[in-house]
Order: structure tokens, then sequence, then C-alpha cells
């Protein structure tokens, strides 16, 4: 299939009117802790408050939200206000003496949690990022980079973290160079700076050397120092979702450089493999995990739909069928948006559940909690607005093609 002209215009329409009418508002005003600063996210089906602990990473991810709707759809001040509670409150209450973010804190901001990586800094700093560019404020522009240098410093020398594992089976994982390649190019993006173009380069080049196999056509989440396959349960899991996520901040930097032929080939062929590896073909949806060679994976939630992959997939997918206009992205698409919007969103709450089991049916009713938040499916529809826009914009008096 392809889409006409028509589908993509409603289509757009869509997803703004979900960002903009269903997801932010279930989330906003009523997440703002006018109290203790910063956003109380842990809510149920009807956003009724589950727990008043804060999610370092969701306090930053739901400020860089808000900071990135006032810079790019309407500079709402409500909206500005609201990014800076959150950005407050993570530098009034969510860095440790020694520098180092935490991972979980009380609802005034006592600390409960640090986790062995940095995920928290990067939050922060693409959230310091976009608040930065919407307010002016110098100070929270080179805190954003400054953390920028942070995290450069602990993914080149691990020994400035307490390691997770002994150095019996030595291993690295996707998840680092992908978060710092979508990190800098928000940075970039929303502030510059001058050392992500460089770094962002030595990223791709890493997850292509090490994890991608062409091979057995698939992404790897984690590999040997050398990029061989790590023959054990947790060295041969996969999680197509990330894999996939992976691939359009690949596509982003591809069109960033002016459509590099070559960034556009590998982050296809990255989405490519793993969509046949994680979507499932009897009930639809994208399943959580893996097995490189088709074992029995450990993790007992491994054959459920998580709310993020689906959201993850449904950018690359149109992403992919709008820099190459082959078909049968659209045809991805429209499978995984449709189940999507017809398994996890919420018609009379708004906003997505998190967690289906294999058939689709919903696992729990919860909204928010440490790890979910406003983040992926509100990126989600605010990126595929973006993409749609720009794309109608470019095609606007394309004729004699599947855009009349």
């Amino acid at each position: 299939m392809s889409y006409s002209k028509i589908d993509l215009q409603n289509l757009r329409n869509f997803y703004q009117n979900q960002l903009l009418n269903d997801t932010v508002p279930f989330w906003f005003p009523r997440s703002i802790d006018t109290d203790f600063g910063g956003y109380l996210l842990m809510r149920d089906q009807d956003g009724s408050l589950i727990d008043d602990d804060k999610a370092v990473w969701i306090q930053g991810r739901a400020a860089w939200l808000l900071a990135t709707l006032y810079n790019t759809v309407e500079p709402k001040q409500e909206w500005l206000e609201g990014s800076k509670t959150g950005i407050d409150f993570l530098n009034n209450h969510c860095f440790d003496t020694d520098g180092q973010m935490f991972f979980h804190v009380t609802r005034d901001g006592q600390p409960i949690r640090k986790r062995r990586y940095f995920f928290s800094e990067t939050f922060a700093v693409i959230a310091m990022s976009a608040y930065a560019k919407a307010s002016g404020d110098e100070t929270i522009a080179e805190k954003a980079r400054f953390l920028f240098g942070k995290c450069i410093e602990y993914s080149t020398n691990p020994d400035l973290l307490e390691p997770k594992f002994t150095a019996t089976r030595p291993s690295k994982g996707i998840g680092t160079p992908m978060i710092l390649i979508n990190t800098a190019q928000q940075l970039r993006d929303n502030i510059g700076d001058p050392r992500c173009d460089e770094w962002i380069s030595k990223w791709i080049a890493e997850i292509e050397t090490y994890f991608v196999k062409d091979d057995i056509k698939c992404v790897m989440e984690q590999v040997a120092p050398d990029g061989s396959i790590i023959d054990h349960i947790d060295g041969r899991t996969l999680n197509p979702g990330h894999a996939i996520e992976g691939a359009w901040f690949i596509l982003h930097e591809a069109k960033y450089r002016n459509n590099d032929p070559h960034l556009i080939e590998l982050g296809c062929k990255m989405l490519d493999y793993m969509w046949e590896r994680g979507w499932d073909k009897e009930h639809g949806g994208i399943l959580y995990f893996r097995d490189v060679y088709d074992k029995p994976v450990q993790e007992y939630w491994q054959d459920m739909k998580f709310w993020w992959p689906q959201n993850e997939v449904i950018i690359a997918t149109l992403l992919a069928y709008t820099m190459t206009g082959n078909e049968k992205y659209a045809t991805w698409h429209k499978m995984v948006h449709d189940y999507g919007y017809s398994k996890f969103h919420d018609a009379a709450n708004g906003e997505w559940f998190g967690y289906l089991h294999k058939d689709g049916t919903i696992a729990q009713t919860a909204k928010g909690n440490m790890f979910k938040g406003p983040f992926h499916l509100p990126r989600q529809e605010w990126y595929c607005l973006q993409i749609l826009n720009e794309y109608l914009k470019e095609n606007k008096n394309v004729v004699g093609s599947e855009l009349d």
C-alpha cells in the first residue's frame, strides 16, 4: 500500500489532535506538583495518583516535553512555566554530592535510589537544552552542555561508575550509544554544541560495527567487547522495539545530513531486521523480547506488548516511508499505528495503557509509574506531526504521484 496526500493530511491531523487534546491534557496541568515542584506522574487509568514518589528519568522527560511543545507547537506560558518546575526540581533535588544524579526520589526530593548508569543525566540534558531554548536562560544552557560532557566522560571511562557485573564475562550494550545519539541531537537542535556531530558519528559507527549483524539479519542488544555474540541467555536476548528506536535516531541523523544515503540504508536495514523478529504475526503488535536463535527467553514478560515499542515503531516506519517512498513502510506503519491506537488507547480517559498481554488484552491499568510517563507516546505524536508537516510542505506541489 501507499499513502495518498489525503491519507497523510489525515494522519497529521490525527496526531496533532491526539497530542494536544488527548495525551497532553491527561498529564497537565494536574501532574504539576505545586507544593514541592516537579511532577506527580504515577497515575492510574482515570488519572488518580497511585504513588507520589518521583522517577528522575520521567521528571526530565516531562520537562523536555513541555519545553519542546513551547518551542515547536505554541509558546504557551503554562508550558514554559511547567517545564521550569521540572528543571528546578532536577537542579535542587536530583544531584548527589558526587555530581551524579539519582534515579528515584521522594515527593519532596529525598533520595531513594541511584543506579549504575547515567541515563538520568541524558534526560536532564535534553530537558535543560529545550528549556534553555524556550527561556533564553544561559545558565541552564551551560548546565546542559556540562552534563553532556559528563555523559561523554561516563561513556568513555567505565571505571567512573560502579560496575554492575564482574569482569568474568565482559559485554557492552547498544543502549549507551543509542541514547547518546539522541541526547546529542536534542542538544544540537536546541542550543548547539560543537561536539555533537563528531560524537554522533562515533556512536553510529559503534552501533553499525558491533551490534548490526548482517549475516543473521539482526540488531543485538548486547555483545562482547569485540562484537561477538555472547551465547548465554542474557547475551542472546533481543529487544526489537529498542533496536527500532535506534533505527529512527539514525534516520533522523540521515535527514539532518541532507539525506545521507549510507545512514538511510543503515537505519532502514535495522528497521527491516527487527520488524521481522519483533512483529507478532498472530496477534499483532511488537513483542518485548526475542532470542537471537529463537530459544526460550528468560524474562516472563517476553511476549507481552509494552506501550513504548509500539510508539518507536510508529515513528520509524513513518520516517522510513517519507524518506524512501518504499510502500512496505507505509504498510507496516498502518499495521502498528492501527494496533497501537486500537489496543492501547483509552478513549474514555485519554492516554495509553502501558502493558498488554500477548493477545492484546490489558494486563494492568497504570498510565504512569517509575518507567512510564509523558514521554514515548507524546514524543511519538509530536515527532510524527513534525515529520508530516515537513513532508507535506515539501511535496505540496508534487503532481502525478501518490500525493495527488
